[in-house]
């Protein structure tokens, strides 16, 4: 069975709320988040043991595939899928099954996010494990991992758990999906006990996901046919071009999850996934990221301060010193070529703020 596993890394993020740093250029995905690794990197390796290396693909915008390739050298040629434009998560997701279908009828594949950083690394790979093996047993079957909520967040999904897997040894059938829920709903949610953040992370048959989006999705399942169809041929990239731009944008969860769990044609399960998960998407939780001072002040470079506190100071040159004198809870993010200064609270703006700048530092 294990001879039919892939493994997706979904890279194709913008990262605009990580500006200055994270460029169109060079996204946040690409940047050295963790001890000197990219969250890409961080990402690839986690199929180590699980995936072989030949059947390990990255989908992201085929702009950065020099940087990729880059650094992940060991990257196999046929290894890279690149989206002429992003199309948002379905499209993503069913570009890969489209390529792991018509390589491998019975593929199943390991869809990954490069915007987490997940701690440890064994618990992952071992609920994955076990995700491969109930959709081994059951091709019906989309699992999807949990994460267990610490706080009511509502800029994340959620899934509700029901019943045991039978067999499984940490497996639930999942009721349902919820999007992005109002801070009352997402509290009720904390409350009842049964319901996880949606981790972005699934296991699926290809051929099962490629049904899904014809029902749910047909214009979407069109387009990504005629990628199929013209896949491994001289006329691939030319078919990527053609049908690319014309593919509606719209999420995996919105999409085909959500449909799904209601739909006694599939059985969407849930594997609680006990680990530090961490969505690098903002200032703030790439400052969580760095240790405190005894004021919490944090950085990445070299900082001084007198009568700060909660200052989070970032910079991509070791020998720059950032000084601040009687600052409170703000976000100093320094590069070559711009500068940020917001306070914390306002940090979801910086995605607003990196649309304004001059095209050449965005």
């Amino acid at each position: 069975m294990t001879s039919h596993r892939h493994g997706v890394v979904m890279a194709g993020g913008s990262g605009t709320r990580l500006w200055p740093m994270s460029r169109a250029a060079l996204p946040k995905q690409l940047l050295p988040m963790k001890d000197g690794h990219s969250l890409l990197k961080l990402a690839y390796g986690r199929l180590e043991g699980i995936v072989p290396a030949e059947r390990r693909f990255i989908c992201a915008s085929r702009a950065h595939e020099a940087a990729i390739r880059r650094e992940l050298p060991q990257l196999p040629a046929s290894g890279f899928l690149g989206e002429p434009m992003g199309r948002d998560t379905l499209n993503a997701v069913g570009f890969a099954a489209t390529v792991v279908a018509a390589q491998d009828p019975d593929g199943v594949i390991a869809v990954l996010t490069a915007d987490h950083l997940i701690e440890p690394t064994g618990i992952l790979r071992e609920r994955m494990s076990e995700a491969f093996a109930l959709v081994e047993q059951d091709r019906r079957r989309i699992v999807t991992f949990g994460i267990t909520p610490t706080y009511p967040a509502t800029g994340f999904g959620y899934v509700e758990s029901g019943d045991p897997v039978p067999g499984a040894s940490h497996a639930r059938f999942a009721r349902r999906f919820a999007e992005k829920p109002s801070l009352a709903v997402a509290q009720s949610f904390l409350a009842a006990g049964h319901f996880s953040w949606n981790s972005g992370m699934f296991v699926f048959s290809a051929r099962t996901a490629l049904e899904a989006i014809a029902k749910y999705q047909p214009e979407c399942a069109a387009g990504l046919a005629r990628i199929g169809a013209a896949w491994g041929t001289d006329a691939a990239a030319r078919a990527i071009d053609a049908v690319y731009p014309t593919l509606p944008r719209i999420s995996l969860d919105k999409a085909l999850m959500e449909p799904a769990s209601a739909d006694p044609g599939y059985s969407i399960c849930v594997v609680p996934l006990p680990v530090e998960w961490l969505d690098i998407g903002s200032w703030p939780a790439f400052s969580s990221t760095l240790e405190p001072d005894a004021s919490g002040n944090r950085t990445n470079a070299r900082a001084v301060h007198i009568d700060s506190r909660e200052v989070t100071c970032v910079s991509d040159d070791p020998s720059h010193v950032i000084a601040t004198i009687g600052c409170e809870g703000l976000v100093i993010v320094r590069t070559r070529d711009a500068t940020l200064v917001c306070p914390a609270a306002l940090a979801e703006r910086v995605k607003e703020i990196a649309g304004l700048v001059p095209p050449d530092v965005r």
